[in-house]
C-alpha cells in the first residue's frame, strides 16, 4: 500500500534475510567450520560430500546421527526469537532464507523458512526420491517410510549438489527493498553471491556479523556484533518506523 504522496509505508517494506551458522552459534550449536576442525579424524567439509557417501555411507551417516541427536540439547536463542518475531509482524513481507541444517528458526515461532542447505531433521530416499521427516538414526539403514529401500540420505546439500529452492530466492532478491544477512561466513556461494543480486537490482544491503566476512566491504552498511544482540535491536528499529 502507498500513502498520498505515493511513497511506500514503512509496513510494506519487503526484506529477504539469510541466516547461518552465526546465528545458532550462539545456541551452543557447533558450526560447521570449527566443530573442533576434525570429526574422527576427518575434515567434516570432506565427510559432506557425495563422493564421500557413496565411498563411505556409514560413516557418513554417523556424522549426521550425530549432529542430529545434539539439536536435542540446544535451543533458540534471541536472534531466532527476534526473527519469528518480525515474521509474526511482517508476514509474507519477510522471506527468511537460511543455510543452517538445524530447526531452531521453527522452533523459536517462524513459520515460512526456506533451507536452501536442507534440514537435518529430514531423510531422503534416493530409490522413490521422497522426503520424509526424520529424528532417527540413519546409520542403520533404516527402510523408506515409503517405498521400504533400505536407500534413505540425510536430506541436506552436499558440497557440489545445487541449493534447494535457489529460482524462488533469486526472485525474492528481486522483488524486496532490503536484503539482511546475518552471521555468515562470505565464504559459501551461492549464498556469498546474493548481496551483489541484491545490489544489481538497485536495493538496499545490511550485514549484522560478530566479525567481518569476506564480503563485508560489498554491504552499504555492516554492524559488528553477537548475533543475539544485533538481531533483536534491528528488528525494534524495524517495527519502530511501522
Amino acid at each position: 500500500m502507498r500513502t498520498a504522496s505515493g511513497r511506500r509505508r514503512a509496513s510494506d517494506v519487503r526484506i529477504v534475510v539469510l541466516t547461518g551458522a552465526g546465528v545458532s552459534a550462539e545456541s551452543g550449536l557447533a558450526t560447521f567450520r570449527d566443530a573442533g576442525g576434525l570429526w574422527e579424524g576427518h575434515d567434516p567439509m570432506v565427510v559432506a560430500t557425495p563422493e564421500a557417501f557413496a565411498e563411505d555411507p556409514d560413516l557418513v551417516q554417523r556424522f549426521y546421527d550425530e549432529r542430529r541427536q545434539a539439536l536435542a540439547s540446544v535451543r533458540p536463542n534471541a536472534a531466532h526469537e527476534a526473527l519469528a518475531r518480525l515474521e509474526a509482524a511482517l508476514g509474507r513481507d519477510l522471506y527468511l532464507v537460511t543455510q543452517n541444517i538445524d530447526d531452531l528458526h521453527e522452533r523459536a515461532g517462524s513459520t515460512r523458512v526456506h533451507h536452501m542447505h536442507g534440514r537435518l531433521r529430514a531423510a531422503w530416499c534416493t530409490a522413490c526420491d521422497e522426503r520424509v521427516e526424520w529424528t532417527q538414526g540413519l546409520v542403520g539403514r533404516p527402510p523408506c517410510p515409503g517405498c521400504g529401500s533400505a536407500s534413505l540420505r540425510p536430506d541436506v546439500v552436499w558440497f557440489g549438489e545445487v541449493p534447494y529452492d535457489m529460482d524462488a530466492i533469486e526472485e525474492a532478491l528481486w522483488a524486496c527493498d532490503l536484503f539482511v544477512s546475518i552471521g555468515t561466513s562470505g565464504l559459501v556461494y551461492p549464498a556469498a553471491a546474493f548481496v551483489h543480486h541484491a545490489i544489481g537490482h538497485g536495493k538496499r544491503t545490511l550485514e549484522l556479523n560478530l566479525d567481518a566476512s569476506d564480503g563485508s566491504s560489498d554491504f552499504h552498511e555492516s554492524r559488528r556484533g553477537p548475533a543475539t544482540a544485533l538481531v533483536p535491536a534491528w528488528v525494534d528499529e524495524v517495527l519502530a518506523g511501522r
